[in-house]
C-alpha cells in the first residue's frame, strides 16, 4: 500500500499545481454533472407525475361540484313543486296541473316526468305522462315504500329505464328518480303522498362524458350500495366484456388510495356527492410517466454542456492564478494555528492570494476582540430571541379569523364581520406596537379583549369572558403579549373539550403597591404535576394553533425585564379550572419611556 501511495504521489508530482487542480476539478465536475443530471431527470419525472395527479384530483373536484350543482337544481325544483304548488293548493282544483305543466315546460331539458301519487299508489297528477302502466302497483316498489317510511329525506334511485308511466315518447328513456313524501290537500281532507321527478340520465351523463384524466386515467360514479351509475365503458361492463373494481370502490371513503386490479397498480381518488351517497371515483395508472422525448433530452444535454463549459473556464482560471505563493501563505497559517497571533501573514502572489492573506491577517487581529465580545453577544442574542418570539403570530390564527369573516359576509352578517375585522386590526396594531416590548396596561388589556372577541366567534360562543380593570392601573407599564398566550392556553387546553359553557375572567388591580393580573377559567383544570411541567417546559415552544409563545416564555420575559421577584403563579385542580396570577411592579409607562430615551 505504501508503494502504491508513493506511485500516486510520484505521478502527480510531475504536474504543476495548476494542472493538478485543473484535473481534480474537471473530474469532480464531470461526476457532479452526471449526478445532478440523473437527479434532475428523476425529479422532473416525479414532479410531472405529481402534477398530473394533482390536476386529476382537481378535475374530479370540479366534476363533483358540477354534479352537486346539478342535483341542487333538481332539489330546488322539487322544493318549488312541494312548497310552491302542492302545499298551497287543493287537488280538487285545476291549479296544480297548470303549475306542474308550467314547471315541467321550464325544466324539460333535464326532467322527463313530474308526478304526484297518493299513498295508495294512485296517480293524482302527472306531466307529461297521462297514466301508470297497466297492472303496476307502485306501493310494492322499494323506492315508494322507503319514501313513505323516511319522510324527511329526498330519495335518489340509480339509473334505470322508465317503467312506471305509459307514455310512448318517454317510455324507454333512462332516468334517475327523485322521490319525497309530501302532504296533499283534497277539499277539506289532508293525506300523505309521494312527489316523483324522473331526471333524464342523459343530462347527467353530459356532465361526465368527455372528461379525460392525465396519464390515461378515467372516472366513474357508483351509488351508495356500490351500484354502477356511470362509467365510460358502461355498455361493455353491462355486456360482460369489461369489468370494474366496484366491490373495493364501495368501501372507500373520500381520499386517495392505491389498489391493484387485474395485475395493474392504480391510484384511486374518491369524492362523495352530497345528499345522495354517490361517489365519483377517479382512476389513474400508477406507472411513472416517461420523459424520454426529444425536447427534454436536448434541454438536459444543453444544461450539462453549459455547466461543464462554465466549470472548465473556472477551473482553468483558478489553476492559472494559484501558484507557489499558496505555500508561503500556508506557512503563515500554520504559525497562526500554533497560537502566534502576532505572526506577519504572507501577502504575495496573485490578487486572490494577497486578498486572502490580508483577510487572514485581519481575522487574526479580530479573534481576540471577538472572544471578548462573546459573553455580551450571547446575552444580547438571548434577549433578541425573546423579542422575536414575542412578535410571533401563527398564520393559522389569521387564516381561521379570515374564514370567520368570509363566513359572516356570505351569511350577510355584515355588522358582525365589521366587528371582527376591527378587532383583528386592533389585535395586530397592538401586537406590532412599533417594535416596543413594553406597553400600557390599557393596550395589553385591549389586545386580549380583541383576541377573546375573535376566538369567541370562532368557537361559536362556546365560552364567555369578563374583563375587569381598576382605573388606576390603566397607565401602568405592562409586558406586551403577556395575557394572550395564557388566555390561549385556557381556551385550547382548558375549554375546547369540556362540556357546558366556558368562562374566562381577567382582572387587573393593585395589591400591596404592586400590579397584579389574574386569569381564571372554569375549564378542565390540571394536576400538580401538569402545573409543574407547564412552568418547566422549554422556553421556545410552538403551538400548531396558537401564537407560539409558551407559558414559561411569558414567565422568563417578565423576569428578564422586571426582575427575578416577579412572574407567574399557577394554581389548578382537575375539573375545577385554573387560576393564574401575574405579578409586576407598579411602574408608570411614562417612566419607562423616559428611561429608554435617556439610554
Amino acid at each position: 500500500m505504501g508503494l502504491k501511495q508513493e506511485d500516486r504521489n510520484g505521478i502527480f508530482s510531475r504536474f504543476s499545481i495548476r494542472s493538478t487542480i485543473f484535473i481534480y476539478f474537471t473530474v469532480s465536475a464531470l461526476v457532479g454533472i452526471m449526478l445532478v443530471g440523473l437527479s434532475l431527470y428523476s425529479r422532473l419525472a416525479t414532479q410531472y407525475a405529481v402534477m398530473i395527479q394533482e390536476e386529476n384530483q382537481e378535475m374530479i373536484r370540479q366534476i363533483n361540484r358540477s354534479v352537486d350543482s346539478y342535483l341542487r337544481t333538481v332539489m330546488k325544483l322539487s322544493d318549488s313543486l312541494y312548497y310552491g304548488v302542492i302545499k298551497n293548493a287543493d287537488l280538487s282544483s285545476d291549479s296544480v296541473n297548470n303549475e306542474f305543466t308550467l314547471l315541467y315546460d321550464n325544466n324539460k331539458d333535464y326532467v322527463s316526468n313530474i308526478a304526484l301519487l297518493s299513498k295508495k299508489g294512485e296517480l293524482l297528477e302527472a306531466v307529461p305522462a297521462a297514466r301508470l302502466k297497466t297492472g303496476l302497483d307502485v306501493t310494492k316498489e322499494t323506492w315508494f315504500q322507503e319514501t313513505l317510511k323516511r319522510t324527511d329525506n329526498l330519495h335518489f334511485t340509480i339509473p334505470h329505464v322508465q317503467y312506471i308511466f305509459d307514455n310512448h315518447e318517454n317510455q324507454y328513456r333512462w332516468v334517475i328518480t327523485l322521490s319525497r313524501a309530501v302532504e296533499i290537500t283534497d277539499g277539506t281532507a289532508t293525506d300523505q303522498g309521494v312527489l316523483l321527478l324522473d331526471i333524464s340520465y342523459a343530462s347527467l351523463q353530459q356532465l361526465l362524458d368527455n372528461v379525460t384524466l392525465g396519464n390515461n386515467g378515467y372516472l366513474y360514479m357508483i351509488g351508495s350500495g356500490g351500484e354502477l351509475i356511470y362509467h365510460p365503458q358502461m355498455q361493455l361492463i353491462d355486456s360482460g366484456l369489461a369489468t370494474e373494481n366496484l366491490e373495493a370502490a364501495s368501501g372507500y371513503r373520500d381520499g386517495n388510495y392505491k389498489e391493484t386490479y387485474l395485475g395493474e397498480l392504480r391510484e384511486v381518488f374518491v369524492k362523495s356527492v352530497g345528499y345522495t351517497g354517490w361517489k365519483i371515483i377517479g382512476v389513474t395508472p400508477a406507472r411513472g410517466l416517461s420523459l424520454n422525448n426529444l425536447k427534454t433530452n436536448l434541454l438536459l444535454v444543453f444544461i450539462i454542456a453549459l455547466v461543464l463549459y462554465i466549470l472548465t473556464l473556472i477551473n482553468a482560471y483558478i489553476s492559472s492564478r494559484i501558484t507557489i505563493p499558496i505555500h508561503e501563505l500556508e506557512k503563515s497559517v500554520n504559525e497562526l494555528e500554533a497560537g502566534h497571533l502576532d505572526t506577519k501573514v504572507y501577502m504575495g502572489g496573485s490578487y486572490e492570494i494577497r486578498h486572502l492573506g490580508r483577510s487572514i491577517g485581519d481575522m487574526a487581529k479580530r479573534i481576540q476582540t471577538l472572544m471578548d465580545d462573546i459573553v455580551a453577544e450571547h446575552e444580547s442574542k438571548r434577549k433578541s430571541e425573546f423579542d422575536t418570539l414575542q412578535s410571533q403570530i401563527n398564520p393559522h390564527f389569521l387564516y381561521n379569523t379570515l374564514d370567520i369573516i368570509v363566513w359572516m359576509i356570505e351569511n350577510e352578517q355584515k355588522d358582525e364581520a365589521v366587528k371582527i375585522v376591527t378587532a383583528l386590526a386592533r389585535f395586530f396594531r397592538i401586537s406590532l406596537s412599533k417594535g416596543k416590548s413594553i406597553i400600557t396596561v390599557r393596550d395589553e388589556v385591549e389586545h386580549v379583549r380583541n383576541y377573546l372577541m375573535i376566538q369567541q366567534k370562532r368557537f361559536k360562543n362556546k365560552f364567555i369572558y369578563r374583563i375587569e380593570t381598576e382605573p388606576d392601573v390603566l397607565n401602568f407599564a405592562s409586558l406586551k403579549l403577556m395575557l394572550q398566550p395564557l388566555v390561549e392556553n385556557a381556551i385550547y387546553h382548558g375549554m375546547e373539550f369540556m362540556d357546558g359553557d366556558g368562562l374566562i375572567e381577567i382582572k387587573a388591580y393593585l395589591e400591596n403597591g404592586d400590579l397584579w393580573f389574574t386569569i381564571r377559567d372554569n375549564g378542565l383544570g390540571m394536576t400538580k404535576d401538569q402545573v409543574d411541567s407547564l412552568l418547566a417546559e422549554p422556553v421556545y415552544t410552538t403551538s400548531h394553533r396558537g401564537s407560539g409563545i409558551g407559558v414559561k416564555n411569558v414567565n422568563e420575559r417578565i423576569r428578564l425585564y422586571f426582575g427575578e421577584e416577579y412572574g407567574l403563579v399557577i394554581e389548578s385542580e382537575p375539573d375545577e379550572g385554573t387560576w393564574i396570577r401575574i405579578h409586576l411592579p407598579a411602574v408608570s409607562y411614562q417612566e419607562i419611556l423616559k428611561k429608554e430615551k435617556a439610554r
